[in-house]
């Protein structure tokens, strides 16, 4: 096991407290297994009211979606390494981007608010990620995860998080042939161990990263899922660290 692993799918924040998911709870979890560094997300209740589906913002939304991306932004500089990305909603405020940022987070379910992608501010956002080479962890339905790809986003690097289980399905995006290309990434949180064995004997161990969906995953017991896998110790490195220092070493830069 490689001296140094990164999650690289975690939940982090201060104002939605259940569960409790903030820097102090994922260490508690994380404790004592070699978790040396996250990529962190503030959580989607800080974000949007994800229980609206007609939700429009106010100043209060606002005003909490700043401080949740500020807030990761400032814990960068500690020992346990935070990769902070920023969660990008409906006022693409990318010009709230920041240093530390590493990254984007895109998302939402079917049930809830929608993106508005035919906003003109959304390809200005989309451009400006481009530019600053940040990948893109995407979380959405089946179509609107194609056309972020095939039309919205051509080229940028998008994560697939829990192997596309919530993207419309790891064989679906399979069968499309997404995972061939070189510009897609996929993230192991919470996904079963042989969806990730089918994706590494498929297409290697190149583009695919440990996370633990913390705090609705275990990062302990999500380790020990990637640990107990068949794999070499070039390909569970590969995994557990590797991959994710790699896709951030050039972004926002």
């Amino acid at each position: 096991m490689p001296p140094y692993i990164i999650d690289a799918h975690a939940h982090c924040g201060r104002m939605d407290k259940y569960p409790p998911q903030d820097l102090a709870d994922y260490l508690r979890y994380a404790g004592g297994r070699g978790i040396k560094g996250a990529v962190m997300f503030p959580p989607v209740m800080e974000i949007y009211d994800r229980h609206d589906p007609d939700f429009e913002d106010d100043p209060f939304w606002l005003d909490r979606r700043r401080a949740a991306n500020d807030y990761l932004a400032n814990l960068v500089g500690r020992e346990f390494k935070i990769y902070p990305f920023f969660f990008i909603w409906n006022d693409f405020a990318v010009d709230q981007l920041s240093a530390e940022h590493r990254g984007i987070k895109w998302h939402r379910h079917s049930d809830e608010p929608r993106y508005r992608y035919d906003d003109p501010r959304c390809k200005a956002a989309i451009a400006e990620i481009r530019k600053r080479r940040m990948p893109v962890c995407l979380e959405e339905e089946w179509r609107n995860t194609l056309r972020f790809i095939d039309e919205l986003a051509q080229g940028v690097r998008v994560i697939i998080p829990h192997c596309g289980l919530l993207n419309g399905g790891y064989d679906r995006l399979r069968d499309a042939g997404i995972w061939e290309r070189p510009n897609i990434f996929a993230d192991t949180a919470l996904a079963p161990s042989p969806v990730i064995m089918d994706y590494v004997t498929r297409y290697g161990c190149e583009r695919i990263m440990f996370g633990s969906d913390f705090p609705f995953g275990d990062p302990r017991s999500e380790l020990d899922k990637i640990i107990r896998l068949d794999l070499s110790d070039l390909q569970r490195e590969a995994i557990l660290s590797g991959n994710v220092e790699r896709l951030l070493a050039d972004s926002n830069r």
